[in-house]
């Protein structure tokens, strides 16, 4: 707000009323100005705008998947050897860890009698493990199938969110991070759930916070982003088939060294040794 210093005994009424419609102009923005607009959106934008949550579900398809081209992993299921069973889906859904069992639920729920709900006795049967008991010779055939099913695919958007986008996302703008923050928490909780073990979401967060405040605490966003991907690659690096670390050291590293703290196309990176770009 403009504030106008005068001795208000040396003006007249109606001095004293142009001064105040002058303020009152001078404080307003004038319509159509695009910065009056633009300005406050831009920096209230975080992953969960349209824009930024499609470059977040591209960024993860790159390591998990290979493409940016994440609608296509609907139909994604192989084992890939990590001890969790199958991993399937567009954010990698396991067996072995519960959130396959609540998806497949939830789709049975809302279309009883899918072509997946039968196997919902085995999925119970094996979480917790590595086992394909129950599931195999046609599980995968089946999933394929089911990502046909636009439900499914919903199914699957929705189970994202709850579990992973959305508390990612609440955490990080909890901590004062901007875009890039929160896709930092969203990619550790894709790979690492938030479960208790020390290798957790939860965990990484607090390794983090030994070494550095985050914004809303008072610390430098940079510095604190730094400690939470120092924290990730440690965790990463505890178990083997996550041992290559390039989808921090060359993708989430690299827009920071950029200070691209919003994620603004355009992006290059490299995961496994792949490169990528959004313009």
């Amino acid at each position: 707000m403009v504030h106008i210093s005068t001795e208000a005994a040396g003006l007249t009424a109606s001095r004293r009323t142009v001064l105040a419609l002058v303020g009152a102009l001078a404080a307003a923005p004038l319509l159509g100005s695009p910065s009056a607009a633009a300005t406050p959106r831009a920096a209230a934008l975080g992953l969960d705008d349209p824009a930024k949550k499609e470059i977040a579900m591209k960024l993860v398809s790159s390591a998990e998947n290979s493409s940016l081209d994440w609608k296509a992993q609907y139909k994604y299921i192989e084992d890939i050897g990590d001890g969790r069973g199958y991993t399937a889906g567009i954010i990698g859904f396991c067996s072995g860890t519960g959130d396959m069992l609540d998806l497949v639920q939830l789709y049975a729920d809302r279309k009883p009698g899918n072509v997946l709900a039968r196997y919902l006795p085995a999925l119970r049967a094996v979480n917790g493990t590595d086992s394909h008991s129950g599931l195999d010779p046609n599980f995968p055939a089946d999933w394929r199938k089911a990502a046909q099913d636009s439900q499914f695919q919903q199914a699957q958007n929705d189970e994202r969110d709850r579990v992973y986008f959305n508390p990612a996302v609440q955490q990080g703008k909890t901590d004062g991070l901007r875009v890039l923050g929160q896709f930092a928490y969203y990619d550790a909780i894709v790979m690492h759930g938030d479960g208790t073990d020390p290798t957790s979401f939860r965990n990484i967060r607090k390794r983090a916070l030994n070494k550095a405040k985050p914004p809303a605490q008072g610390g430098n966003e940079t510095t604190y982003l730094n400690a939470f991907l120092d924290a990730r690659v440690w965790a990463m690096r505890q178990e083997e088939a996550h041992s290559d670390t390039s989808r921090v050291d060359t993708a989430q590293r690299v827009f920071l060294r950029n200070g691209n703290l919003d994620l603004n196309p355009p992006l290059d990176w490299q995961v496994y040794g792949d490169s990528y770009h959004i313009g």
